[in-house]
């Protein structure tokens, strides 16, 4: 399955598209999980309660971030892979980040979910046929393809990976 066209999803996740270089899912599957695993995997766990200014999220505020929309993104994926039309709501971030309660929770716990959750991605993404991915459906008012959906989760986990490395590490 190609790289998602413009006109498959909404311009706000061109960022995230952009972040994956190849042109297959399968293929980020196969080369961008593990690493990306890997590095989620071995945030400091000296460093889950650092934020690197004030009023911003601390790291295990960024880890519970990344799981919540890899999670919404992953039943998006799957209502709209499944050819299921019913529009999906979208969802605030920042309320996410204060009703979590990040902070109470260690980072071995978070990155438990996290590699859970990694997993299932995968394991969905690779069941996927070309059909599937090519399903168009709404979420947050906005059309958007199953095949676009799953480079935004690759491209999340990119765009996180590189702010984690800028200011937390």
């Amino acid at each position: 399955m190609p790289r998602p066209l413009q006109t498959d999803y909404p311009p706000f996740f061109q960022g995230y598209i952009n972040q994956i270089d190849l042109e297959d899912i399968h293929d980020a599957v196969h080369h961008l999980s593990y690493p990306l695993t890997y590095f989620y995997l071995n945030l400091p766990d000296e460093k889950a309660d650092f934020a690197y200014a004030p009023g911003k999220w601390h790291l295990k505020d960024v880890l519970q971030h990344v799981i919540d929309t890899e999670r919404i993104m992953q039943y998006r994926l799957l209502r709209i892979a499944r050819n299921d039309l019913t529009p999906l709501p979208g969802f605030d971030e920042n309320n996410y980040a204060l009703q979590a309660n990040a902070g109470s929770r260690t980072m071995v716990n978070l990155k438990e979910e996290f590699k859970a959750l990694r997993k299932s991605t995968d394991l969905l993404l690779l069941s996927l046929t070309t059909d599937q991915l090519n399903h168009f459906g709404v979420a947050s008012d906005q059309r958007i393809s199953a095949n676009a959906l799953a480079y935004i989760i690759f491209g999340h986990l990119m765009h996180h990976k590189k702010i984690v490395e800028e200011r937390y590490l």
